[in-house]
């Protein structure tokens, strides 16, 4: 009662309550810090020092800084058994079918399934937006896509489209499940339809949600490159999805092997390495060929990071020109753009493929978490690792601009 001493037992007993309190509050608190507190940011490529070659990027260094382009994303996660997804990426944000683009194709090695090559090769343009998706994937999103088309403005009386869609095969540890092709035609609707500028999301997500690469977590990666003035003022932008093998080298240091890869130390992995695909942009007005000539030094940009475009390794780039003065109408009887030349401009265009290229996949490795699933856990690339690395061989890991 009120004004009564409390005996030794009851102050026991209220100090030992306390401490349960203080506890659980505390328990409480900590629980809820990860939800109060921003998640770590993986950092890209230039935050830690690693900026390839001599020419600037554009303002947010990534595919999207090529004016007209267009990036949406969709990342799939179905239970403990499915980890992939679908990134779209739309040359210019008006009917692609009635207002084409020139474009090209080059296979660095052909172990994929790149729906719509032939005729993007054969006519050299393109006419709906590219799609990346999970190897068994490909044809349900194409059917998608194409029934979005089909339902747009003008499209009425349409009798053939062309999709072109790529894949890497993340049916691994991660999308174990790959035999059930888990996509759905609203998730390829969603794509597109969120398709934006801007910065583009980069790492686990998208159609890089089940990748890997050099045996640590890959995904989407993104770069640019912005000419000068007396080289055309052109920018060159590149997003790769990236799932492929080989041994990782990064500014020449090799890391790979300061990581401990055993690759070719004994047996090969019993499994193919699984291919990367590198989509290429302009607002140079290049023509078809010339595309072809550019998307040719992509090629460059991949060997310098250590893939050796195994046996099992689909290799692709698909390159285009959203220059509205070299876009296609539909049946055009004849064309009338006005495209560059075979000028020593297009040496400073290749220079800028090969550094975006280069630098977009260190991104799909930098920015990609650790994912798991049923089939187990791919990791990703320790960052301190790497800075510890690079500083060893000489390469300064402070930030670029």
């Amino acid at each position: 009662m009120a004004g009564e001493a409390m005996t030794p037992r009851c102050r026991i007993f209220t100090r030992t309550a306390s401490r349960r309190l203080i506890l659980l509050s505390v328990s409480v608190f900590a629980a809820m810090i990860p939800r109060l507190l921003p998640a770590q940011e993986r950092p890209r490529a230039r935050e830690i020092g690693v900026a390839p070659g001599v020419l600037s990027p554009g303002p947010l260094n990534g595919i999207t800084d090529v004016a007209g382009v267009l990036v949406g994303q969709v990342t799939v996660d179905d239970g403990d058994s499915v980890r992939t997804g679908i990134t779209a990426i739309l040359p210019h944000g008006g009917n692609l079918f009635l207002q084409r683009v020139p474009a090209a194709i080059v296979v660095g090695n052909g172990f994929g399934k790149l729906l719509g090559s032939t005729q993007v090769s054969e006519l050299g343009e393109l006419e709906t937006p590219i799609l990346l998706t999970c190897t068994l994937c490909v044809w349900k999103a194409a059917d998608a896509m194409v029934e979005w088309m089909l339902g747009q403005p003008g499209m009425e009386n349409v009798r053939s489209i062309n999709p072109v869609v790529g894949e890497t095969n993340d049916g691994y540890e991660l999308n174990i499940a790959i035999r059930s092709r888990p996509i759905t035609a609203a998730q390829v609707r969603q794509a597109l339809n969120s398709a934006r500028g801007g910065p583009v999301e980069e790492g686990s997500v998208g159609a890089g949600r089940g990748t890997r690469a050099f045996d640590w977590k890959g995904g989407i990666g993104t770069s640019s490159r912005r000419l000068s003035q007396a080289l055309g003022g052109w920018t060159v932008g590149v997003l790769v999805q990236s799932n492929f093998g080989g041994v990782l080298q990064i500014m020449g240091a090799p890391v790979g092997r300061e990581l401990g890869s055993r690759r070719f130390a004994g047996s090969t992995r019993g499994q193919a390495d699984g291919s990367i695909m590198m989509v290429v942009a302009t607002d140079a007005p290049l023509s078809d060929r010339n595309l072809r000539r550019l998307a040719s030094r992509a090629l460059m940009g991949l060997a310098r990071t250590g893939s050796i475009a195994s046996n099992g390794s689909g290799d692709y780039v698909i390159s285009f020109s959203t220059a509205p003065e070299v876009r296609r109408a539909r049946d055009a009887q004849r064309l009338t753009t006005t495209e560059l030349g075979n000028t020593e401009q297009l040496s400073g265009l290749y220079e800028a493929v090969i550094e975006a290229t280069e630098e977009a996949i260190y991104n799909s490795l930098f920015r990609a978490t650790t994912v798991t699933a049923r089939g187990g856990a791919v990791e990703a690339i320790p960052i301190d690792r790497v800075k510890e690395i690079l500083s060893r061989y000489g390469i300064r890991t402070t930030p670029k601009p």
